[in-house]
This record gives structure tokens, sequence and C-alpha cells, in this order.
């Protein structure tokens, strides 16, 4: 009985050995599949950031033309108004010279508002 014994004793060795390696297997078998599983997400995050940053270049290169035609269009319609105040500077100044002049030049002397009714 006891070579049985010690012959079921060593089976249940053996088996606890298979089943540790077992165990041991499908751990490594885990880590693998999660090594594997990040660097295919980190593929795909690398790619959806390609996308996204061409996507991007794209959209910027579109509304830059926008801007400068933008800018264009401002440069364009502020020399225009500047050429109608220059425009209206040199129609109106003579007049406006000679009415400063006149101001000045024709006086008349009257008694302040005041004075006057301190006469009363």
């Amino acid at each position: 009985m006891s070579a049985q014994q010690s012959q079921g004793i060593q089976t249940l060795l053996d088996a606890e050995k298979a089943a540790a390696k077992i165990v041991q297997e499908a751990r490594q078998y885990r880590v693998q599949k999660l090594k594997d599983a990040r660097t295919e997400a980190s593929k795909e995050i690398e790619e959806y950031k390609k996308a996204k940053e061409a996507e991007f270049k794209k959209f910027e290169a579109s509304h830059a033309g926008t801007t400068s035609e933008a800018q264009a269009a401002v440069d364009k319609e502020t020399e225009v108004k500047l050429e109608a105040i220059t425009h209206s500077y040199d129609s109106h100044k003579d007049e406006v010279v000679q009415k400063l002049l006149d101001r000045v030049t024709q006086v008349k002397p009257e008694l302040h508002r005041n004075l006057k009714r301190a006469q009363s």
C-alpha cells in the first residue's frame, strides 16, 4: 500500500506541477495579449493623431487664404476712405482758412452780457 500511496502522491505532485505550468503559461499568454493590445492601441492612436493633424492642416490652409483675402479687403477699404478724407480736406481747406481769418479779423466790440445787466 505504501507503494501505491507514494505512486498516488507522485501522481498528485505531477498533476500539481502540470497545473502550475498551465497557470504560468496562461499568465504569460495574458501578459503577451496585454502587450499586443497596448502596441495595437498605440498604433491606432498614432494613426488617429496623424489623421487629425492632416485634417487640421487642411482646415488651416483653407482658412489662411480667407484671412489674407479679408486683410486685402480691409486694406482696400481703408485706402478708399483715406482718399475720400484727403479729397474732402483738399476741397474745403481754403474755405475753412478763410472762415477762420474772417472770424479773427472781424471784431464787433460789444459789452459782455453781465456788464449790460449791471448797467441797467
